[in-house]
């Protein structure tokens, strides 16, 4: 059985590519086009893990990261950052609000899946 997944990113391209990659590997996938929609999306069901962008409109996935925190049912959920952000003090800031890895686009899809995999034993 595979993992439930959440990908959140406002390109559609992007969480085309994602969701393609994880439903490929038996994964289900739900999206949201940014933070608020990723909420609403959500509704407190379970999910196995969380990947989301950064920089998005609405709420971005720092500020998403953040609440999924403060929310029992996320509170040790894993959540990846995809984005096109390499800078060291942004990933510092991803792991203060509680991110637990960081990959940076154009992404390998292989990778994305061994870091699923490592992320989600």
């Amino acid at each position: 059985m595979g993992l439930k997944v959440l990908a959140v990113d406002d390109s559609k391209t992007m969480r085309d590519m994602v969701s393609f990659t994880l439903r490929n590997a038996g994964h289900e996938v739900i999206e949201g086009n940014d933070g608020q929609h990723a909420l609403s999306v959500l509704g407190g069901q379970n999910v196995d893990l969380i990947i989301t962008d950064v920089n998005m409109p609405n709420m971005d996935g720092l500020t998403l990261i953040r609440e999924l925190r403060g929310m029992p049912a996320y509170k040790s959920t894993p959540i990846l950052v995809l984005t096109t952000e390499a800078d060291g003090a942004k990933k510092n800031e991803g792991r203060a609000a509680g991110a637990t890895g960081w990959i940076v686009k154009p992404f390998n899809p292989d990778k994305l899946l061994q870091v699923v995999a490592k992320v989600c034993p």
